[in-house]
This record gives structure tokens, C-alpha cells and sequence, in this order.
């Protein structure tokens, strides 16, 4: 990174402790929930980063297995990297009530993160505001963003930063916000002092891996995403294991089970960002008006949204499946056999267990 940008940050950064102090604040101002320094460097999650692959468990996300150096040394990924700005965005829009079952309504659940519009954009939109506002203070410097779109070991890095732990779950959680929340970064050559990791928290509570549906939480802090409800509805594009298809419930795109049930999310916070809010009754939709939707509605009620990252048919076999957990209904089994032709064979696979179910219940 040029010479002369680092001497102008220099010369305008009076106190490294005051501008980190103002970029937070900033960075709240914006609508970030919280901001963090961190160092570059993540080579503490290698270990247990490779022992998950050793395992299998990451499942089709063959990604997962590129460029082990970059998300450990950052300053491979970026060259001249110096600090990284970690950052969180709530996205509760309600308080969280428990979840509904799978029969009682005939509701389509879908990730109360992906109701509204995609994160990402919002997230990068909103670092490259903050890096042009630290510009404008102290002068030009490197800056790349990132949201969930390079091979980042973003939750490491807040972790080590403090912005919260680990959970049994494996996701993130902060004392006072919970862990319904998402991450972006922004890397940069500002020197800036490192923040430094808070305690855990967990304790010997163990309701995260005692609820999980289809219990993909294999031991404390490790998660078979192969059955996990996020991957198999979301990454995944094949035939989910029979074996699973129960415990999916009425789960159509994501889950939040293990969150709901955390106790630290009693405190967790609402959103204030627009972005987060439902589109398209998405948050009250059931599965048999969802099971109407040909390609041209899903494209239409999903653009813009993180849904679209499933495709037609995978969102279609996800919704089959829910039917299929439904309570019996006669509605249910003739909207499944009148639509069977215009799905692929994968959808058709379950299709057809799906009226098998409801038969069954009859």
C-alpha cells in the first residue's frame, strides 16, 4: 500500500485511541450495533477449522477447503492490511416468540435474517460509507469490505476483538445483544489499537444442542452443517436424507431453533435498519400459498433477497417437505399431486414422500 497515504494518516491521526473511539462512533451513527478493532490475524481457528473438514462436516461447500492461508493470515487475502473494522447489524424486527409448530398453523418458516432484503448489500453499502467518512477525517488510506464474500474468518476475528463468543452453536454471542445479528468487515492499513476478546459465557448450559430438530450440533462448539436445517435448505441441492426430512418440520429457507432457545437472547436487540423488515408477508406466509408460487412469483417475491440463493426448485423441495410435516389435509395432498409435473426430479422425489405423509396421517 502507497507510502505517501500511510505519511498523510500519520500526520493526521493526532491519537490512534481518539480516531478508533470517532470511527466507532461512526460506525454506530450509521447503524451498525456495535464496531470493533481487530487484529489481522486468525491463525488461532485453524486448527479447529481443519478439523471440521477432516470430518466432512461442511458438507457440498467444497469452498470451504480453498484458500486455508488467506483466512488465517488476512494480510494474504489484502496485502498491507494493518486493522480490520468488525462490525455487527441486529436484524430483529419483533421481539422472538416461540416458534411455531409445524402443523398449528400451516405456516412456512422461513430465517427471520432473510425476510427482508439481502444483508450483504446493505452491509457493504454501509463500509464503504464508513471508509469514505475516515477519509474525509484523516486522509486516504487501503480499504476493501466485506460481508460473508471472501474467505474471512469474520467470527474469529470479532471474537478476538471482543464483540462477543463463541456459542455452543457455534454462532456468535454478545452479553447484552444476543446472537441475532450479522457480521461485515472492512479492512484497512490504519494503525489502529486492537480491541481484546471478552469471557465466555455459556457455562454448562446445553439448550442450543438439546433442541436442535435434527441434532447437527455433534458435540459443544462443532456442527454438522450435513444436518443442519440452514445448510440442507439452503446450500444444499440434492436429496435431503429421509432420515431428516421430519425434524425440517415446516423450515423452508434457514433456521432459528438454536437461538431461539438460547437464553443471552433474551437481550437481544430490535433492528434499526428498514432493510430487515419483512417484504412480501414473509414472515406470515404459509406453505400451501408458497406452494402455489411458479418461477416467474419466486424470482418476482424474492429479488433483492437472500431466498433467491436457493433457486426455484431447492425452495420448492423445502416447501414439499413441509407439507408433507403438515397435519392432514386433502388440500394439502391435491395441491402436491396437481403441481407434481411442472418440478424436477429432485422435487418430485419429495413430492411424492410428502402425500405418502399425508396419507399416512389420514
Amino acid at each position: 500500500m502507497a507510502t505517501s497515504a500511510q505519511s498523510k494518516i500519520q500526520l493526521n491521526q493526532d491519537d490512534p485511541e481518539t480516531l478508533k473511539t470517532w470511527i466507532k462512533n461512526q460506525a454506530l451513527a450509521l447503524g451498525f450495533s456495535d464496531c470493533v478493532i481487530a487484529k489481522p490475524d486468525a491463525q488461532a481457528e485453524l486448527p479447529r477449522f481443519k478439523e471440521y473438514l477432516k470430518r466432512g462436516y461442511h458438507g457440498d461447500m467444497k469452498f470451504l477447503e480453498e484458500n486455508l492461508d488467506k483466512r488465517a493470515d488476512p494480510t494474504l487475502l489484502i496485502p498491507g492490511t494493518k486493522s480490520i473494522i468488525c462490525v455487527r447489524m441486529d436484524y430483529l424486527v419483533e421481539t422472538p416468540k416461540p416458534r411455531y409448530v409445524p402443523f398449528e398453523p400451516n405456516a412456512a418458516i422461513i430465517a427471520r435474517y432473510a425476510r427482508g432484503r439481502d444483508y450483504h448489500k446493505t452491509m457493504r453499502g454501509r463500509l464503504k460509507t464508513l471508509s469514505q467518512q475516515i477519509k474525509e477525517k484523516v486522509g486516504e488510506f487501503e480499504s476493501r469490505p466485506f460481508a460473508d464474500s471472501a474467505p474471512v474468518f469474520e467470527k474469529s476475528l470479532a471474537e478476538n476483538a471482543g464483540m462477543g463468543w463463541t456459542g455452543k452453536h457455534t454462532l456468535l454471542i454478545h452479553k447484552k445483544s444476543g446472537s441475532f445479528f450479522v457480521l461485515g468487515e472492512l479492512f484497512t492499513s490504519l494503525d489502529l489499537p486492537f480491541d481484546s476478546p471478552t469471557e465466555k459465557h455459556c457455562g454448562s448450559c446445553t439448550a442450543c444442542i438439546d433442541i436442535c430438530p435434527t441434532k447437527a450440533i455433534v458435540e459443544p462448539y462443532m456442527l454438522d452443517a450435513r444436518k443442519c436445517i440452514a445448510y440442507l435448505t439452503i446450500e444444499y441441492k440434492g436429496i435431503i436424507p429421509e432420515e431428516l426430512r421430519r425434524g425440517i418440520g415446516n423450515r423452508v429457507f434457514g433456521c432459528d431453533d438454536c437461538q431461539l432457545i438460547c437464553p443471552w437472547n433474551s437481550f437481544a436487540k430490535k433492528t434499526s435498519i428498514e432493510d430487515f423488515h419483512p417484504r412480501h408477508g414473509l414472515d406470515q406466509v404459509s406453505l400451501l400459498d408458497l406452494w402455489q408460487w411458479d418461477e416467474a412469483t419466486f424470482l418476482t417475491c424474492t429479488e433483492g433477497s437472500p431466498i433467491r440463493r436457493t433457486g426455484y426448485q431447492s425452495f420448492m423441495r423445502n416447501i414439499a417437505i413441509g407439507l408433507g410435516n403438515a397435519e392432514y389435509s386433502a388440500e394439502i395432498i391435491a395441491a402436491l399431486s396437481q403441481n407434481r409435473a411442472m418440478h424436477d426430479e429432485i422435487v418430485q422425489v419429495h413430492i411424492d414422500w410428502a402425500i405418502a405423509e399425508q396419507q399416512a396421517k389420514a
